[in-house]
């Protein structure tokens, strides 16, 4: 005999047509029956309120007894819907046995309600009782096929359980009036045969419904990955977070749309994904997987970051703290140390592109993401990198990357890196501008303001010397490397505090206000473009 939880197994498996084993599927289904309840609750309130200024609760007046009967079965079912909407909406994860038994009983509880307010009826009401108890059960089985999303056989056993008690009642009403014995056998026999069709529609409904999330889940499947929410897009790619079929971690999934996807296009995006498969540091975002779906789109998945970019971080919670600031830099130092060091620059460091998360139980991780625009110094196709053109994020862009992208190099890393520095420290880039023109010509003409100018009160004046370093416009005057820009980071002293108890005591607060801050407008992105040589020349006169 199978074993209790093997029964629970299958009884998910074959049930729903969510996957009850996902949160995103087991919380779409109690969405969904917190609906249904709700409709219900909706539905019989009316009728009850109706029944009360008509002074009847379907029995003729005189029947004192049987209509106060009747009000308080009618008041107990409609309790019981109200509850069952207010527990799915307000216990936001209630198991998914819990959740199948609130399905089934969703409609059977309010039906057997509803039948026991006919039993007793009077002889000249049996017609009436019997019809309206085939309404109602045709309502509340369609009604909860279109909303609840189940198989099709699901459907068919919840409708055979709701109909139970109606088919009694339906059999007992002739009977119990004292109908004749013929009559009595006659009369039911429509009213259940209307009851089996309406179980036969509710269960096409679930079927008909059923297979088409199955098409719409085929559509959004790439390999053994499935889509479930958008979580932004980039001159390479779409990012979407997803569910592996059979592994359980949080995934993202970046997609090259079939509309960017030339050969140039294709050749960067396998690039971007051998390229950052090969970096294994912790602060480097991990690969897990790449394919190509039989409909030619390409994909890469990847450790799923759930937390904020930089730019986030800043537009939600202002300038940060010198002492955090040190910390985040000099985690993507170190990324950005190994990337170097098997000769790959980035070129596109800016807060977009470093997630703050907590990994492992550790808070204010740092993951430097998206290498679509790396630049192997050692080998790989000229093509993909081209010397004549500027590519980047302009609010980021380092002077060389500018006037002479063929010069671009580990120190143009640094750059971007001090670039953000600065915008963490003064929640503005270093060089503001109305054009592209404009930012490109402060890149390579203008000094930029020292940070505690900018945001008017003192500033830690190691960190803020270190962050001017990284943005001078001889790349020879930056520091060597990253290994030596982390090395300075890290031995920095006398900053404020900010260790683990504030970064707990932060990412606390954070999670709080979450949904408050997704509701909100996203701003506008920070985009990378691509300048083409024959249109630099404007770029490097400085402006007057």
């Amino acid at each position: 005999m199978p074993s209790l939880p093997a029964v629970v197994r299958r009884l998910r498996g074959t049930s729903s047509a969510v996957d009850l084993d996902s949160e995103a599927g087991r919380a779409f289904l109690q969405e969904r029956v917190a609906f249904f309840n709700k409709v219900n609750f909706l539905i019989s309130g009316a009728f009850f309120l109706a029944a009360g200024v008509m002074g009847a609760f379907y029995v003729v007046p005189e029947e004192a007894r049987l209509q106060l009967r009747s009000a308080l079965v009618h008041l107990a079912t409609l309790l019981v819907s109200l509850g069952f909407w207010q527990l799915c909406r307000l216990r936001p994860r209630l198991p998914a046995g819990l959740l199948l038994t609130i399905d089934g009983a969703s409609i059977a509880v309010p039906l057997l309600g509803f039948s026991l307010q006919m039993l007793g009826a009077p002889a000249g009401w049996v017609g009436q009782m019997s019809n309206a108890l085939v309404l109602i059960f045709t309502n509340m089985t369609i009604s909860r096929a279109i909303i609840v999303p189940a198989a099709a056989a699901h459907t068919a056993r919840v409708s055979l359980l709701a109909a139970i008690p109606v088919a009694a009642t339906i059999l007992a009403l002739p009977a119990a009036a004292g109908l004749p014995p013929r009559l009595a056998a006659v009369s039911p026999v429509w009213s259940l045969l209307w009851l089996v069709c309406a179980g036969v529609v509710a269960t096409l409904a679930s079927h008909v419904i059923y297979g088409l999330r199955e098409e719409v889940e085929k559509a959004r499947r790439l390999g053994q990955y499935t889509l479930e929410e958008k979580l932004g897009e980039g001159g390479m790619g779409t990012v979407y977070r997803a569910r592996h079929a059979m592994l359980r971690r949080p995934t993202a999934i970046k997609l090259l749309p079939p509309d960017k996807a030339g050969r140039a296009a294709l050749e960067r995006f396998q690039r971007e994904v051998q390229l950052t498969a090969a970096l294994s540091h912790p602060n480097t975002v991990s690969v897990f997987d790449y394919g190509r779906t039989p409909d030619g789109i390409f994909y890469y998945a990847m450790e799923y970051l759930d937390g904020t970019n930089l730019e986030g971080l800043v537009r939600h919670d202002g300038p940060q703290p010198e002492g955090r600031v040190a910390h985040v830099l000099a985690q993507v130092a170190s990324a950005l140390v190994e990337a170097h060091g098997v000769g790959l620059i980035h070129r596109d460091i800016k807060p977009e592109n470093v997630i703050l998360c907590e990994r492992g139980g550790i808070p204010d991780v740092a993951k430097v993401v998206d290498f679509g625009l790396v630049k192997d110094l050692e080998q790989g196709p000229s093509h993909l990198s081209r010397a004549d053109v500027v590519q980047g994020t302009p609010l980021y862009l380092s002077p060389e990357a500018v006037k002479a992208p063929s010069e671009v190099g580990a120190r143009s890393d640094l750059y971007g890196l001090g670039a953000v520095g600065y915008f963490l420290l003064t929640g503005q880039p270093v060089f503001p501008g109305a054009t592209l023109v404009e930012v490109c010509s402060h890149h390579l003409h203008t000094p930029p303001v020292p940070p505690a100018e900018r945001v008017g009160r003192e500033l830690h004046p190691g960190l803020e010397a270190l962050i001017l370093a990284c943005l001078e416009k001889d790349p020879a005057r930056r520091p060597s490397s990253a290994a030596e820009l982390r090395r300075r980071l890290q031995s920095l002293e006398g900053l404020p505090p900010w260790g683990e108890d504030e970064a707990r005591a932060w990412w606390a607060r954070w999670r709080e206000g979450r949904d408050q801050r997704e509701r909100a407008a996203p701003s506008a992105r920070s985009s990378t473009v691509s300048i083409a040589l024959e249109d630099r020349d404007t770029l490097v006169r400085p402006l007057v």
